[in-house]
């Protein structure tokens, strides 16, 4: 894995990924920056004992993979990815019936960092990924998420098929994304065991994921544009779910 795989960037992300207990390797800071949150950075390096390293800013804009790293760049070890009976172990140990998310090709890598934020509040136990021709967790992942990537338990699996396969042998719902059916998000049951699919950004989700899926729902699109980003889209359909499961138990 590329070493820009293995950097946080950004005050808030760094600052997430100090509270996690996560390893980190080194925290490079540039000199000046010694103002606002960089201080609070820095007690809780000094507390952990994570080393520090002052740099000159062309150091660290050399360094950095995304535009703005506000001055500081932490070094983590590579991300380490989890299997999916992790991710169902996760919603076990919480008492609930699993509220997985599948991400069948999404290759941006904001959106997936979005998606992973999202995901994170609305307390989904787990989200799975393909192998190939799918986003990794990067640094820019990192960012976007906002420090959630530190949080969600994330699988990635040779085959989506066959995993979603395994999943409705565990008894979860597979619930598609599509424009194509008369079925809405908000008229679709959510609630109990399930797992959200999301598709490629611009092709949307494969033939034979489409074909696995227990039932497809859409969002209704009034506008010209019949479309939405992916990761609004799994927003949309992650929170109605979450609306659905509070209504059901009587929060």
């Amino acid at each position: 894995m590329k070493e820009y795989e293995n950097q946080v960037e950004g005050r808030n992300a760094v600052l997430e990924l100090l509270e996690s207990d996560k390893d980190i390797n080194k925290i490079y800071i540039q000199n000046g920056e010694m103002h606002g949150s960089i201080h609070k950075i820095l007690a809780i390096a000094k507390e952990k004992k994570v080393v520090v390293v002052k740099v000159d800013k062309a150091k660290l804009n050399e360094m950095a993979q995304t535009n703005n790293h506000q001055g500081v760049i932490a070094i983590v070890p590579p991300y380490e990815y989890y299997e999916v009976e992790d991710l169902l172990q996760e919603a076990k140990n919480k008492g609930e019936d699993p509220f997985l998310l599948i991400l069948d090709g999404i290759e941006d890598v904001h959106n997936l960092g979005s998606i992973i934020r999202t995901a994170e509040t609305a307390g989904v136990h787990g989200i799975i990924i393909p192998k190939r021709r799918a986003a990794l967790v990067n640094s820019t992942v990192k960012k976007t998420s906002a420090g959630a990537a530190e949080y969600m338990k994330i699988a990635r699996v040779n085959n989506l098929n066959e995993t979603i396969r395994y999943l409705k042998e565990q008894g979860i719902w597979i619930c598609g994304t599509d424009m194509d059916t008369n079925n809405y998000y908000y008229e679709q049951d959510l609630t109990g065991a399930i797992a959200i699919v999301i598709g490629n950004e611009g092709t949307g989700m494969s033939r034979l994921v489409k074909e696995n899926c227990d039932f497809i729902v859409k969002i209704p699109m009034k506008g010209k544009i019949s479309s939405l980003n992916a990761s609004v889209s799994a927003g949309i359909v992650i929170y109605e779910a979450v609306k659905q499961k509070q209504i059901k138990g009587g929060k």
